[in-house]
């Protein structure tokens, strides 16, 4: 936790991926079709209290996202949705604060309550 809070003195975004070093920043994988996956998880992040759907864009499975923090300030979030066989998909997510001060991890933890949620609501699907 320290750790997130002194990257982010000094970084002010954080993502998702495959390849990421820390395990729970790693692509999240779901037994549903990439155009399932897109509905669910569209449908789980309109009902999250305190973000807001901006654009989705299910020909290339993104869903646009921003959250106001208490400080004021604005994170940009995207929900990227990738499928990976005919009935398997990854989601990964993209959270970056706006203006030029780090974020004090807290796109770490913006990422890993939206990882939270739809692992709740799509745990019968998680791999």
């Amino acid at each position: 936790m320290l750790k997130r809070v002194l990257v982010g003195l000094l970084r002010s975004h954080e993502h998702t991926g495959d390849k990421a070093k820390d395990p729970k920043l790693k692509s999240h994988y779901y037994r549903l079709s990439k155009d399932r996956t897109f509905e669910e998880v569209g449908s789980i992040l309109k009902k999250m209290q305190g973000y807001r759907v901006l654009h989705e864009l299910e020909t290339i499975g993104e869903i646009v996202m921003e959250k106001r923090t208490i400080s004021g300030r604005t994170m940009d979030i995207t929900v990227q949705i990738v499928g990976t066989s005919p009935g398997a998909s990854a989601v990964d997510i993209y959270s970056a604060s706006r203006g030029s001060l780090g974020d004090l991890g807290s796109n770490y933890r913006v990422i890993q309550e939206i990882y939270g949620v739809l692992d709740r609501k799509l745990a019968n699907y998680r791999y």
